[in-house]
């Protein structure tokens, strides 16, 4: 019998599987529902790849520039060991700033080492103050265990750990795009939680993980940086809810044609013809998050998920927007399951047509 480990390896061709990071949970989690997704993440396929092969390439992510900067950024705020950084977190978090702090840096390529590296290093020790780069953490994600490589800080300041993020885009007069301090919020959640647990591992009280986050960026538009305290507890306890919820990798794969794969071998359309064999829960969110975004959404052309999850739960479950349109005119009848959904798109096709029609009532 095939194992789960060995049909995951038939998914993705055979090929080595791509590496989580806090993105690809925290996008995972966002959509619980999705068992496309959630499939290709546990195989680790190269999500990317795929989407260019069959033809909906992903239009989001970073430009050249942007990465170059947010190095350059990062690179500035981690000089001199930590030192400037260090000043940041205390003074955001109210603390003395200490004489001195301990630098580690826990980056290799030699993952069981370091993985044991930054177990000793976060989990042994004192309270003195210290700074830990790149650590290996590691989550339980639909069942596999995936190792998260952070490019983070983890902070020890007062007998406490806080996740600091550094971030290159503007606070400009106290004010940060809140859909990318958002992102930021729940990336850092991923990484606060997977702290935990390794202390929890290691016998210690996992609280000792603060939930607020530093997030570290540049000032207006210069290159100064100004740190803020994100109070993570919310996206935390969305991120615990929905990896409690999504199911174990050997249930999703009884779900999946045995002869599924996605190796980029195969035709473009042998390989849009395997993905729709597997379940997908389209939402307009997945645009900003999924690689394989444009593709669910030229397939979800016509259903009612397409006009969003408010929306969606909204019409109890009518999938059509054909049938939805027929049920607000009238011109089909409801089912026993759809009366309500179809009271309210008659009032609202009632309203709409007074509206037009310059009725004031």
């Amino acid at each position: 019998m095939t194992s789960s480990a060995e049909r995951l390896a038939e998914i993705r061709g055979g090929v080595p599987p791509r590496r989580h990071n806090a993105r690809t949970i925290a996008a995972l989690t966002g959509n619980p529902g999705c068992t496309r997704r959630a499939v290709l993440d546990s195989a680790g396929v190269d999500k990317p790849k795929l989407a260019e092969r069959i033809g909906f390439p992903a239009r989001f992510g970073q430009s050249r520039f942007a990465i170059t900067r947010g190095n350059a950024f990062e690179a500035q705020v981690k000089a001199g060991g930590g030192i400037e950084l260090l000043r940041l977190v205390a003074e955001r978090l109210g603390v003395p700033v200490p004489a001195r702090a301990s630098w580690t840096d826990l980056g290799g390529d030699d993952l069981p080492d370091r993985h044991e590296r930054s177990r000793a290093a976060l989990t042994g020790g004192g309270d003195e103050a210290a700074l830990f780069d790149h650590p290996l953490l590691g989550l339980e994600v639909a069942g596999r265990r995936v190792h998260l490589e952070p490019d983070l800080v983890a902070a020890r300041l007062g007998g406490r750990f806080h996740v600091v993020e550094i971030k290159s885009f503007p606070v400009i007069d106290g004010q940060a795009d809140p859909a990318k301090v958002s992102a930021a919020a729940v990336q850092s959640a991923v990484y606060v939680l997977a702290l935990r647990e390794l202390l929890a591992a290691a016998g210690r009280d996992p609280e000792l993980v603060s939930h607020d986050v530093v997030l570290v960026c540049p000032r207006d538009f210069a290159n100064q940086p100004v740190a803020s305290l994100v109070d993570v507890r919310k996206q935390l306890l969305v991120l615990r809810r929905q990896l409690d919820r999504m199911a174990r990798i050997d249930a999703l794969l009884d779900e999946v044609p045995a002869e599924f794969t996605t190796d980029l071998t195969a035709e473009p359309g042998t390989l849009a013809a395997a993905l729709r064999t597997v379940e997908a829960r389209y939402a307009p969110e997945c645009l900003a998050v999924c690689e394989l975004a444009y593709f669910c959404r030229d397939e979800a052309r016509g259903h009612s998920s397409t006009l969003g999850r408010p929306v969606r739960e909204a019409l109890g479950g009518i999938a059509d927007v054909a049938d939805v349109l027929a049920l607000a005119t009238g011109e089909r009848a409801p089912g026993p399951e759809q009366a309500e959904a179809a009271a309210l798109l008659r009032a609202a096709a009632d309203l709409r047509a007074a509206i037009l029609a310059g009725d004031p009532a």
